[in-house]
């Protein structure tokens, strides 16, 4: 299979330009406006082929789509040693908050405990991407029963001018207030966070519907000015 061709064959041209408006820092012409699901659907034709292969081996890529598309045939990689490899192969290209977040493998899951060493060296990339996406994982595998108070140090010691460096470290706290409230309150009521952080994360933690309406009306009074 020509897999160039093939997304070629399902741009949607409306579809791209409402996409480039989200994505400002990909260049429109990168942006074919291929929808996720008919991503998903290659990727799932694809997997364990040879066209796949050498797809995945052929970096940097030309489009957006190219690289959603080697993001989610990573997400299906089994072996942990083999996709976190490949994950590592290809942070370096990731350009973009979409196909960074859209990378989520699912061998990390079943290997939480292999996986924190590669989260700390992401979390301490100089690129913005890496960075993202090792926040990220420790939002989607360590929020939970494999928490530990200490990864909220790990995210709040990260100190960037990055949007969307910024943006994910307000995504994790805010769901640490949902998920961990009584470990993340403190990084709140003591101010740990930049200011501009600090409040992004009280919006969110208040958009959202998995925080109590006790807990949000302490947070309301935690705002910055």
């Amino acid at each position: 299979m020509n897999i160039r061709e093939t997304l070629l064959s399902l741009q949607d041209g409306k579809f791209a330009a409402f996409q480039a408006r989200l994505i400002p820092n990909v260049a429109p012409e990168r942006i074919l406006g291929v929808r996720t699901p008919e991503l998903r659907k290659l990727a799932k034709q694809l997997r364990g082929s040879s066209d796949a292969e050498a797809f995945l081996n052929t970096l940097p890529h030309e489009f957006f789509e190219e690289n959603n598309l080697h993001a989610f045939l990573l997400c299906g990689i089994k072996d942990f040693e083999r996709c976190v490899q490949a994950v590592e192969d290809f942070l370096p290209y990731v350009d973009n908050w979409a196909t960074c977040d859209q990378l989520r493998p699912k061998a990390f899951a079943r290997n939480r405990q292999a996986l924190l060493p590669r989260i700390r060296s992401w979390l301490d990339s100089d690129r913005t991407y890496t960075q993202r996406f090792g926040i990220g994982m420790l939002m989607s595998h360590f929020l939970d029963e494999d928490f530990r108070e200490e990864y909220l140090s790990w995210v709040s010691d990260i100190h960037s001018e990055e949007y969307y460096v910024n943006m994910m470290i307000a995504w994790y706290f805010a769901t640490a207030l949902a998920k961990q409230y009584r470990a993340a309150l403190p990084y709140i009521e003591e101010r740990r966070l930049g200011p501009w952080v600090h409040n992004k994360t009280i919006q969110k933690a208040l958009e959202s519907y998995r925080v109590s309406e006790e807990h949000k009306a302490c947070l309301k009074t935690l705002k910055s000015k």
